[in-house]
């Protein structure tokens, strides 16, 4: 396949989009190389000249530093080794007649102590001995002012340079210098502080000072980029964005209107309709959009014809079930009757138990299927509580001749659950309140069902009945082995306590529940 081939393979705004990048990528490229290069040379331009103008900064700071200790070490270092006030009076009569340096200074003799001072030293620290000829530099505790100390024969110096005299020195016409500071490893003054623009660019740049002991930390400022260069690096972007804008005008024409009533056109489609998918006019001059409009007709009518199948097939299913669930319960309903009519006429006692005893366990599945055939008619699950109560229904009257009627008090909630765990909870219901009818005569039997959580509820059954007496008996253990099964089979953990047997069995959320979240079976 050639390379026109290709293209024509391409849908249209694919096409849109590859001409204009090829026809803008050179002259957009040339003018952001030119405009990036003309701005860094600028940007290196201004950048050595802030950082010209910092070493100059600095190297005033080391003249003010070094005058002084140089002014100092002349006036402390003739009349130190005398002591006592005089030598206080000298310095002070040759600083007086130095320039540009400090008047107030302290001087300590040869141990470290101070001797004299002219100003206040309280806050001054106390650093190492420094040897004749030595200088030391650190920032006072407050901040706000530099101290000197040199080392002279017989002992040491000590001068403060406070800011004022240090802003003097290094004057204040910053063009590009927007902070100022002095750092000794321990404490940082501020000397100068300007505040920047919100478009400047901000570099920061470390100078060692003074003996080494000091470093002046600078933050320089470079020039912001103006309009003009904005637009010169923003002209790029600038012929990109026409570029997109008429690439999605045309895209728009050609395209978006065109599939917009091809969605409107399926949206409105009713599934089942006689007049089939209505395809719209105007639909552009794109031949894909004419494609694919008759691609939606061919897999609607597709969609509509298997639809249609399959929701027959799936009426006839549901036929077919409902008529099973209906002959199954028919049957168990005459199995059950046929079995009352034998248990009537059957001789003996344990004979006639017997045939009423299977006869409510046919019942109670009878009962579930009844309920199950009316679920297929909702879809949401058996309802436990017509269930329980058409149960306890049967159970009364199933009492016995000539006993009194047994009890049975209900409180249930409405909570729906499978066919499997009502078989089983319905099993075990009857079971229980057989035993309870046997043994424990015109005694109520409770029955409670309780919603405990989204996905479960409590079943008690009480009874005096189900008192652990007599368990050695093996109608007890058969009863008990049949419960337990019966707990098994419903995956719950059976709780016997004081006549009450009590296990959770699994429920369906609550109808708002699963209206909102779609919540599949238990």
């Amino acid at each position: 396949m050639t390379l026109s081939d290709h293209l024509r393979s391409l849908p249209t705004p694919a096409k849109i989009l590859l001409l204009l990048t090829v026809a803008l990528l050179p002259i957009g490229a040339a003018l952001v190389f030119s405009a990036v290069n003309g701005l860094r040379e600028a940007g290196r331009v201004i950048r050595e000249s802030s950082v010209r103008e910092a070493h100059v900064t600095t190297e005033a700071l080391n003249g003010l530093i070094a005058r002084n200790a140089l002014a100092l070490r002349v006036a402390a270092n003739a009349n130190l080794r005398a002591g006592g006030g005089p030598v206080c009076a000298e310095a002070r009569r040759i600083l007086a007649i130095a320039p540009a340096v400090a008047r107030s200074f302290e001087l300590e003799d040869s141990a470290g102590t101070p001797i004299c001072a002219v100003g206040d030293y309280r806050d001054l620290d106390r650093p190492p001995l420094l040897a004749p000829g030595d200088i030391r530099e650190w920032v006072a505790r407050d901040g706000k002012s530099l101290l000197v100390r040199v080392g002279v024969p017989g002992g040491s110096a000590t001068t403060r340079l406070t800011l004022s005299e240090i802003r003097g020195a290094i004057g204040a016409s910053f063009d590009t210098i927007d902070h100022i500071q002095i750092d000794d490893q321990r404490i940082v003054m501020d000397v100068f502080k300007r505040v920047s623009g919100a478009d400047d660019k901000i570099v920061r740049q470390d100078i060692s000072a003074g003996n080494g002991d000091l470093t002046v930390r600078y933050t320089l400022r470079q020039r912001s980029i103006s309009t003009i260069e904005r637009l010169m690096i923003l002209l790029p972007v600038l012929m990109w964005a026409l570029a997109a804008i008429i690439s999605w005008w045309l895209v728009h024409r050609l395209l978006i209107v065109p599939l917009r009533r091809l969605q409107r056109a399926v949206v409105d489609f009713q599934p089942g309709s006689e007049a089939g998918l209505a395809m719209p006019e105007g639909l552009g001059p794109a031949m894909e959009i004419r494609e694919l409009a008759d691609a939606f007709s061919r897999a609607v009518e597709r969609i509509d014809r298997s639809e249609r199948q399959m929701a027959e097939a799936l009426e006839g299913q549901t036929r077919l079930v409902r008529e099973v669930h209906h002959r199954v319960k028919n049957n168990l309903q005459v199995i059950a009757s046929l079995l009352s009519i034998h248990g009537r006429t059957a001789d003996g006692a344990e004979a006639k138990a017997a045939y009423a005893a299977i006869g409510r366990r046919v019942d109670a599945l009878s009962v579930v299927h009844r309920n199950h055939y009316a679920e297929l008619e909702e879809n949401q699950g058996i309802a436990l509580r017509p269930l329980l109560t058409e149960l306890a229904s049967g159970l009364r009257g199933s009492t016995p001749e000539g006993t009194t009627p047994i009890r049975l008090e209900l409180e249930l909630d409405q909570v729906s659950t499978t066919q499997d765990v009502a078989v089983a909870a319905a099993f075990l219901i009857t079971e229980v309140v057989e035993y309870a009818m046997l043994h424990a005569g015109a005694q109520p039997v409770e029955i409670s069902l309780r919603r405990s959580s989204e996905l479960t509820a409590r079943l008690s059954l009480t009874s005096s009945g189900l008192l652990e007496r007599n368990m050695d008996s093996n109608e007890r253990k058969q009863f008990e082995r049949i419960v337990e099964a019966l707990a098994r089979q419903l995956r719950a953990p059976l709780d016997r306590k004081l006549g009450t047997y009590s296990l959770d069995v699994p429920v369906f959320p609550p109808m708002e529940r699963r209206v909102r979240g779609r919540t599949p079976r238990t």
